[in-house]
């Protein structure tokens, strides 16, 4: 069962490369754009789907979740590869949708933290408890 949950990523994975590759088309870059970031959004909603309709055993939850703190790094390494002064050769694209995402995530993030429950606060650090933690 665990590999549905890989099986699952690499669906989102080729729908995220397909669309990432249709974005480009479409604002006349000749790269793919935000394949792997479409693909994660899938895999979360996906994930969110199965679970909503009770679809989705442990064993497929687990591949999942396992993939999902893997893609991460996978993230991070695929960057790592792209040539950004080329990017930045080839026009303004990059440079305002960068700033545009950023400013996006900084928005989004002042809105949930302004609106997310507050839960129920720690309670008190005994003091006995706090001198044997700090040693």
């Amino acid at each position: 069962m665990i590999i549905y949950g890989t099986a699952i990523l690499a669906a989102c994975y080729v729908i995220g490369i397909f669309l990432g590759d249709l974005l480009g088309v479409a604002i006349g870059a000749k790269a793919n754009v935000g394949g792997v970031g479409i693909a994660m959004i899938l895999l979360i909603v996906a994930k969110i789907y199965l679970e909503k309709y009770k679809m989705m055993p442990k064993a497929t939850e687990g591949g999942i979740n396992f993939w999902g703190a893997m893609y991460i790094p996978v993230v991070v390494a695929m960057a790592a590869q792209q040539n950004v002064v080329v990017a930045l050769r080839g026009g303004w694209v990059a440079v305002i949708s960068a700033a545009v995402a950023f400013a996006l995530c900084a928005c989004c993030i002042a809105v949930l933290s302004r609106t997310g429950n507050r839960g129920t606060p720690l309670p008190p650090i005994d003091t006995e408890i706090a001198i044997a933690i700090a040693r």
